[in-house]
């Protein structure tokens, strides 16, 4: 079957590991299913992936993709959940909990084996290409706000660098909730995008915000942190999920965090039961995720190239 996958790895030039070609089909153990897919949605997971992070040189050649919505074997309309292992389900329950990609192949094909319960019903309210945007970024930042954050309606929230899947998500949702929804971005298009989906203001990277907000949400890392924990009011709640621009600030802001009493929350991904909620909020509201745009499977590479240069405003979906 036709598949993008990594071949090798390649720290500096990730897109040189990327190979796109014939794949096997996918194994079936016990207590899995396949699933043909209808659409795939990439994220910055892949790129690392191809840059050999969190992914071992025995794993290769490795299927790319998260994230799919497609047809079961008996008929039914799905949406793959992406995280194996955390429960024992299909697994057993002493394996660690893994994403797609990291120990079994991932959606970038026309098919994917998942244990069978990681499968849940596409509303009939999504497209499969909607469908296939929520797994993974859309479920991170629904997890960072609801959750990690426990931001209610008339909060306020900062979510640095407007574009990105976790950031558009989060301004989308925080809106369709009732958040004050902030934003930065280096890019004046991206900040005028940001206002139109909803967001209350847009702001230049490091830019003193109207107010100080309840909760940051933080995907940028090194480069936005301190104008995270700057931005927080007392007692409030930063929730982060990556680091795009690098793991380390030149500052901790440690004297800010604890006179402030200021909460640090780590968050990756989400639940199972977290990702039905986040399916039955998006029908239920009319809310949708925001597509960048749709290729053919056969050309991901353009896909790939885009997310790595940060050329995009939303998810890219990708059609086997």
């Amino acid at each position: 079957m036709f598949a993008a996958y990594a071949a090798r790895f390649d720290p500096d030039q990730p897109l040189n590991a990327l190979e796109l070609g014939e794949r096997p089909e996918p194994r079936v153990p016990p207590g899995w299913t396949v699933v043909d897919v209808r659409a795939a949605s990439l994220n910055h997971h892949d790129v690392w992936t191809l840059r050999g992070v969190g992914i071992g040189e025995e794993a290769l050649p490795m299927i790319l993709g998260c994230d799919a919505a497609g047809v079961d074997a008996e008929g039914n309309e799905v949406v793959v959940h992406a995280v194996i292992g955390a429960t024992g389900h299909g697994v057993g329950p002493a394996e660690r909990r893994s994403l797609l990609t990291e120990k079994y192949q991932g959606t970038l094909a026309r098919r994917v084996a998942v244990p069978a319960w990681n499968v849940l019903p596409k509303p009939a309210e999504l497209s499969f290409e909607e469908a296939a945007c929520l797994p993974t970024a859309w479920l991170t930042a629904y997890r960072m706000l609801f959750t990690n954050a426990g931001v209610r309606p008339g909060d306020s929230v900062l979510v640095q660098g407007a574009g990105g899947g976790v950031a558009t998500a989060a301004i989308v949702l925080g809106k369709a909730a009732g958040l004050r929804v902030f934003v930065t971005s280096r890019d004046e298009a991206k900040r005028e995008r940001a206002l139109e989906l909803g967001a209350n203001g847009a702001f230049a990277p490091g830019e003193r915000l109207p107010l100080r907000v309840d909760a940051v949400i933080e995907t940028v890392g090194a480069a936005t942190w301190s104008h995270s924990v700057k931005s927080l009011r007392p007692g409030g709640t930063l929730v982060i999920s990556g680091a795009t621009s690098g793991p380390s600030p030149a500052s901790a802001e440690l004297n800010r965090i604890f006179f402030l009493e200021l909460r640090v929350v780590g968050s990756t991904m989400g639940s199972k039961e977290e990702l039905a909620s986040l399916l039955a909020f998006c029908a239920a509201t009319g809310v949708r995720p925001v597509i960048d745009s749709v290729l053919p499977l056969d050309r991901a590479r353009e896909g790939f190239a885009r997310l790595a240069e940060g050329d995009v405003f939303g998810k890219i979906v990708l059609n086997p």
